[in-house]
């Protein structure tokens, strides 16, 4: 799980591993079958699962029932739920199927697997994101890319140096609802969009809680990784759609790493701006302030659980709304854009029904899936933004084409967060 401080023997298998995957053409994996563009008719993509907590459950299922997949490795610090993980797959698939690590490097190293799910809290994702490249891995990362600016930048670079697919967990751009709303925003059926209200919600605010024993099989020092030392308390270290872990900021963005990653993700598509974002941060209660909010430079607004009229995200126009939620949740003002046609000469967005899918096709041709490392850079860049400014308690300028804070030396060293000393980011 340490990035940089390899052991003898971890350095040995990971050299071993690379010799083996250039030595032996009978392993070959299944990824390098499909990147003529020309897919094996048997082969399927074989996966690893590092981390296997909540949001890790429904990819499992989701791979165990899918032709395209098989899952092969398992990595959790926590040996309870690892146990489970693979009792599950072996219970679908057969006691041989699939193997169990705490150490994800280990498994990385394995030249039978293609690809892996990144699925651990944020402050893990960006070290394993990398390693998982620098080894030959494609990834699929769960939302938010990275707990920070800065290591956002590194997962980028890795992905631009190894030649890797990644597709982020922001599976609503995989929506047929969320695409129609953005489609009809970004080619102007509602008019000029100057407000936009996102329904995030609240977590509590982070405990200090009192120490408790470190439950046997639960390498406690690991699951904190970079993290700064803290007791051990089972709701610091808990998946939890209430908090749990989420609600600290040594391990996650708050509920602007959480539902701000997908509904800020959906309205920078709308707007037209994967490639740049807002320039002002303003967190609630400055001056008064009722709503967190962030400004885009033509004068944008997007408000932080305002009247969003009972739905996920609201976009008010000049000439009317659309609303949108999950589960086919839509409307609109007027009601007839619910069934609006585009013309040809419109904007369309890429469609996609099935995000996990969407990463696969692109694993096996090596494109880009519908949400690659570049948007869910500037995604993950706008919730760290939003998550400083609330910090700091005071407004944050931001400048898009450069990527920098404007005039604030603090909140521009909160760009990244320090690490310990044994969990330095990988290149």
């Amino acid at each position: 799980m340490k990035p940089i401080r390899y052991t003898r023997r971890q350095a040995l298998k990971t050299g071993l591993a690379a010799a083996l995957a250039g030595a032996a053409p009978a392993i070959i994996p299944s990824r390098v079958l499909g990147r003529s563009g020309e897919r094996a008719p048997n082969s399927r993509i074989r996966l690893g699962i590092i981390g296997n907590g909540l949001i890790a459950k429904d990819h499992r299922s989701y791979c165990l029932s899918s032709p395209e997949t098989e899952v092969v490795g398992l990595c959790d610090v926590n040996r309870a739920l690892l146990d489970a993980a693979l009792a599950e797959v072996r219970d679908a698939k057969g006691e041989g199927a699939c193997t169990g690590s705490a150490d994800h490097l280990e498994l990385l190293s394995r030249p039978d697997i293609d690809a892996v799910f990144v699925t651990t809290p944020d402050h893990w994702h960006a070290a394993i994101a990398i390693d998982a490249m620098r080894l030959g891995k494609d990834v699929y990362i769960e939302k938010p890319m990275t707990l920070t600016v800065a290591e956002s930048h590194a997962v980028v670079a890795a992905a631009r140096r190894y030649g890797r697919v990644v597709q982020v967990g922001t599976q609503q751009r995989s929506d047929t609802w969320f695409r129609k709303a953005a489609e009809l925003v970004l080619n102007g059926c509602i008019g000029k969009v100057r407000t936009v209200v996102a329904s995030l919600g609240e977590f509590p605010p982070p405990t200090q809680f009192a120490e408790e024993p470190v439950p046997d099989g639960f390498d406690y020092d690991r699951w904190l990784g970079p993290a700064p030392w803290e007791p051990y308390h089972p709701k610091r270290v808990v998946g939890s759609y209430g908090g749990g872990w989420r609600c600290f900021w040594e391990y996650g963005s708050r509920k602007n790493g959480d539902w701000g990653a997908h509904h800020f993700d959906i309205i920078q598509w709308a707007l037209g701006m994967d490639d740049s974002g807002p320039v002002l941060f303003v967190p609630k209660g400055y001056e008064g302030e009722p709503h967190q909010h962030h400004v885009y430079a033509d004068g944008t607004k997007v408000i932080r659980d305002g009247d969003a009229g009972g739905y996920m995200i609201r976009f008010i126009g000049d000439e009317g709304e659309v609303l949108v939620g999950r589960d086919g949740r839509f409307a609109a003002t007027p009601a007839s854009l619910k069934n609006h046609i585009f013309r040809s000469d419109d904007r369309r967005l890429e469609v996609s029904e099935d995000h996990r899918l969407n990463w696969l096709d692109a694993v096996r041709t090596g494109s880009q899936p519908i949400c690659h490392v570049g948007i869910g850079h500037r995604t993950g860049t706008l919730c760290c933004l939003s998550g400083i400014a609330e910090r700091i308690g005071r407004p944050l300028r931001w400048d898009p084409e450069r990527e920098r804070v404007v005039d604030d030396p603090v909140a521009s060293r909160m760009l990244d967060r320090p690490r310990r000393a044994d969990y330095v980011l990988p290149s």
